[in-house]
């Protein structure tokens, strides 16, 4: 597995995570929707796997965009600052799985909304609903005197890996994932369906891999294994992904 796109680049080599597809696909099913053509139960379903929750109040959106490991450009950051702006309340929330949230958005905004996001890279594919969450990171990640080594490569590789996976969108519930490389679980990985925590075994690099199910009560992880190495991340991830997938 390559975890990154060009190993003399540090840090994210690229920060663009958006498709145009997904937003024209989204305006193709918001008009069956409102014709009629799509019930709304399936609507529904639809649009949270699309980021987009209806609110309690008649007529607006929550939209929820992903900023994976919480790494964000400056320009990224003036685009949250423009969607506050012209289409939510002026600011937005960060959430504790470091996604970005704005309230209160007509539903015939959200399309600008999400071109405007993806024109910096930024996706809410799979933000919400039964789907492959968004990839945590530490916040201390490649700054921390107590991490063994910086996760984040392998953490954006799965996020690369599961973005529109066939399995992504069609999990009988949400499914997260987690990376942790200091000694301390600062990403609350052990509560994650599935928690990295980097290890170095006989001076190769691996993870230590919990499983476990994300729930709002903590309970600790059951251990999976004890050390795998770099290479098995995405093929793990899919396996267990695979095994929620059929008895959910």
């Amino acid at each position: 597995m390559d975890a990154v796109d060009d190993t003399k680049t540090l840090g994210r080599a690229r920060l663009d995570f958006a498709s145009e597809h997904d937003i024209d696909e989204f305006v193709e099913m918001l008009a069956k929707f409102e014709s009629g053509e799509m019930p709304a139960d399936q609507w529904r379903r639809y649009r949270l796997v699309r980021g987009t929750y209806g609110q309690r109040q008649d007529g607006v959106q929550m939209l929820r965009v992903k900023a994976p490991q919480g790494v964000v450009s400056s320009s990224q950051l003036r685009a949250f600052a423009g969607v506050a702006s012209r289409y939510s309340r002026g600011f937005c929330h960060i959430t504790t799985r470091q996604n970005i949230q704005f309230h209160f958005v007509l539903l015939k905004n959200v399309e600008a909304a999400m071109r405007e996001l993806a024109d910096e890279g930024l996706t809410t594919r799979e933000a919400c609903g039964n789907s492959v969450r968004n990839v945590t990171g530490c916040p201390y990640a490649g700054t921390s005197e107590t991490e063994i080594f910086d996760p984040s490569p392998y953490a954006e590789a799965l996020t690369r890996y599961f973005l529109r996976h066939p399995l992504s969108g069609v999990l009988p519930r949400k499914f997260k994932i987690a990376f942790e490389g200091c000694t301390d679980d600062h990403a609350v990985a052990a509560i994650n369906d599935i928690g990295w925590r980097s290890r170095i075994v006989d001076g190769r690099k691996g993870f230590k891999v919990t499983v476990a199910t994300s729930c709002t009560t903590f309970f600790p992880s059951s251990r999976c294994s004890k050390w795998r190495k770099r290479s098995c991340a995405c093929s793990t991830s899919t396996a267990t992904t695979s095994i929620r997938s059929v008895t959910g």
